[in-house]
């Protein structure tokens, strides 16, 4: 699933394209509306100019001069600026300049107009690179291991799997350590480790393990750093102790056993 550092690439890329331009006609699949009435949603796109885009959380907004429009690309969505529809587009923005596919091999993305704020955006917890670090400890004093509260969308908006494994890993910590006994020094590790990653991730253009591609087509490269996340059974960069993968919060959980003791 795109993250954090491969959504704001995407909005990056795919911003130039959209801003300013005006929706003269939108085509679905409703299996990516929500909810699911695709005629309805074109009636409301179309004539409506793109104001501003912008990322939150895993969440592509856009705004537009009537309405906002969150874009959530499952776990295969691509928004891709070039190319014809093929078999696996679900949705085209159709543009007075150009035109802006949706491309989804396992369908899981979604699209949700709204008058005003996204609901669904509405509840998510702040930014990772925004968040200070006496408001990150505070959310930290709850019960539950640290990985699985990495994942929680109202604690953090934005980490997932991947980002969650390589931030623990430089901080140091176990995956299922308790997240209310992090101690302050260990606490402030982890903040920093998860800005160190996601702004590194970001500036590679985010991580391509599977389907990612940015708005002009273009892989990530942030993949050939990862130091635990998909390298089972590879030592270590560290130590050379062998990565190990267990499954938590139904997530396959990469970590170092040296370097993240318990």
């Amino acid at each position: 699933m795109p993250e954090l550092p491969e959504v704001e690439t995407v909005v990056r890329t795919v911003a130039p394209r959209l801003m300013g331009r005006r929706i003269v006609a939108a085509n679905f699949s409703s299996r990516f509306v929500t909810p699911g009435n695709r005629a309805v949603l074109a009636a409301r796109l179309a004539g409506r100019r793109v104001e501003n885009v912008r990322r939150r959380g895993k969440f592509i907004v856009i705004g537009l001069d009537q309405g906002t429009l969150a874009v959530h690309l499952g776990m295969t969505g691509r928004l891709l600026v070039s190319g014809q529809p093929g078999e696996h587009t679900y949705g085209v923005f159709t543009l007075d300049e150009g035109q802006i596919l949706y491309d989804d091999p396992r369908q899981f993305g979604k699209i949700e107009w709204s008058a005003g704020p996204p609901k669904r955006v509405a509840r998510l917890g702040p930014e990772p690179l925004e968040v200070g670090l006496d408001e990150f400890r505070k959310r930290l004093k709850r019960r539950a291991r640290i990985k699985p509260l990495l994942l929680n969308q109202t604690f953090l908006a934005g980490l997932g799997n991947i980002y969650a494994d390589e931030s623990l890993f430089r901080a140091g910590i176990h995956p299922l350590a308790s997240a209310a006994r992090l101690s302050a020094p260990r606490a402030g590790r982890l903040h920093q480790a998860i800005r160190e990653t996601l702004s590194e991730a970001i500036a590679l253009g985010g991580s391509s393990v599977s389907d990612y591609v940015d708005a002009n087509g273009e892989r990530g490269w942030f993949q050939v750093q990862h130091r635990v996340y998909g390298r089972e059974g590879e030592p270590c960069r560290v130590c050379g102790t062998r990565i190990r993968r267990i499954v938590v919060a139904q997530r396959g959980t990469h970590f170092c056993p040296k370097c993240q003791r318990r």
